[in-house]
């Protein structure tokens, strides 16, 4: 498989190495999300070495690591003997000056294993490598972790770091090339599913359908992706079985902080807490009416599972699990997929989103763009532009149905109850469709100049 996209995380990386200075580097992001295949990708063309950390005893971590410098410099007492101690390494490296890329993976477990470790980079840097050849990256996949114990005010190498970098997830048109030449509704299924993290596509077969995938690497006990959920929250947080709780509260509907708490029982402040972390993760996030003036203290506020697995498997797998423990995968399966339809009208929400940024970029510069709602109605896509005093709204339908000038109307009406701008406000339209759209429906958008997009793809209404 080749390597897709991460063109501007490439970009960015290669012009700190054209500076030719001494770099020190922070890469993050969430597990799966394919940061080491990104660094490989980097240095696959430069000298470099590369040492991946491991939940081991700081010795042995002080071991691999003189083993992975001898290997590099062709010194085989490195590699039988080893660094006495860590500043010794580090000034090792310095001696040598050459010029490389010396990349630590997994940072947080080499802190793990001696929370000293912080310091001694500190140390490194300041003594050793800020004035050398070295490009330093570190690299790491606990948010926690890397946010507050790397990256934060407190940590020994605040103010040190030259460069970073958060690693997201892809976008639907990005990782839609691991099922190239697919229909869209083959590749928005595996999106509902394994989201914009390279690792979960790779786990799929590229050859077999949805279901098939769906069998034998998601529902399927001793596959990867089986237990993944509980991998990754026992590795993040303390208290899983709180999480847990939570996760599954709003995952069944429960999305304001008031219906969260009365379905698991945990106080306000308590399920505030909580939230607050798994929203640092990014597994969860809080979602406010695009219009509002102050998000933090908008009272309008509603939570949704962000990341895409942790809410399909909430939503589908879990109520399941006792069955699947039992081996019947075939009417789980069953299941999940007559509910699959409601289900990806979100997901396809989600892939419009992403594609009318893309769209609007350089054309209608927005300050923000979501979702809108009151009591009495909803708007699937908001997007405003203050300076212009201009707003725009979209609809998006999943369904079998070409769409009618009914929903166009319908969005019209909708939006001239959202207060927002000056008066005069300039209006644009838009309307995503999976499958397409009436002929006086496109003779309508053509003479109103509404944009219309069929499943990602913009509908040319000109001839």
């Amino acid at each position: 498989m080749e390597f897709i996209d991460r063109d501007a995380e490439i970009a960015f990386l290669e012009g700190k190495w054209r500076e030719r200075s001494a770099q020190l580097i922070v890469l993050w992001g969430k597990r799966r999300v394919g940061k080491t295949e990104l660094v490989k990708q980097f240095i696959q063309d430069k000298p470099h070495v590369y040492f991946l950390s491991e939940s081991t005893s700081g010795q042995e971590q002080l071991k691999r690591f003189s083993r992975a410098l001898g290997g590099f410099f062709r010194e085989p007492l490195l590699e039988t003997r080893g660094f006495g101690d860590w500043e010794e390494s580090f000034a090792f490296v310095r001696a040598k000056a050459k010029r490389l890329v010396l990349v630590v993976d997994e940072f947080p477990y080499l802190v793990a294993s001696n929370p000293g470790v912080l310091t001694l980079f500190q140390k490194a840097w300041d003594e050793y490598w800020s004035k050398s050849n070295v490009f330093l990256i570190l690299l790491g996949s606990s948010i926690t972790m890397m946010e507050n114990e790397v990256l934060g005010y407190r940590s020994p190498l605040y103010g040190r770091r030259t460069g970073q970098w958060r690693v997201d997830p892809m976008e639907f048109e990005a990782v839609s090339a691991f099922r190239t030449k697919r229909p869209f509704a083959d590749r928005l299924s595996h999106f509902a599913v394994a989201g914009g993290i390279p690792a979960y596509w790779l786990a799929f077969d590229p050859r077999k359908s949805f279901s098939n995938n769906l069998d034998n690497r998601v529902l399927k006990k001793g596959e990867p992706l089986y237990d993944e959920v509980e991998f990754i929250l026992r590795e993040e947080l303390r208290e899983p079985r709180i999480y847990f709780a939570l996760l599954q509260a709003v995952s069944q509907g429960k999305r304001k902080l008031s219906e969260i708490v009365n379905a698991t029982g945990i106080p306000p402040s308590a399920a505030n807490k909580y939230l607050a972390v798994l929203a640092d993760l990014h597994v969860v996030e809080r979602e406010v009416p695009v219009t509002e003036e102050k998000p933090l203290k908008s009272k309008k506020g509603l939570y949704t599972i962000a990341d895409d697995f942790f809410r399909f498997w909430f939503h589908f797998v879990f109520p399941k699990r006792a069955e699947l423990e039992m081996g019947r995968i075939p009417e789980v399966r069953k299941q999940i997929m007559e509910g699959l339809p409601l289900y990806l009208g979100s997901v396809y929400e989600k892939v419009a989103r992403q594609r009318l940024c893309r769209y609007l970029s350089g054309r209608f510069p927005f300050s923000r763009i979501g979702r809108w709602w009151d009591r009495n109605a909803e708007i699937d896509l908001v997007a405003l532009n203050p300076e212009q005093n201009a707003i725009l709204f979209g609809e998006v339908k999943w369904s079998r149905k070409a769409v009618g000038t009914d929903i166009l109307e319908g969005l019209k009406r909708k939006a001239a109850g959202v207060k927002w701008g000056k008066e005069g406000r300039k209006e644009l339209f838009c309307v995503f469709s999976s499958s397409g759209y009436t002929r006086s429906l496109l003779e309508q958008g053509k003479s109103e100049g509404v944009l219309l997009f069929q499943e990602d793809r913009l509908i040319s209404l000109d001839g």
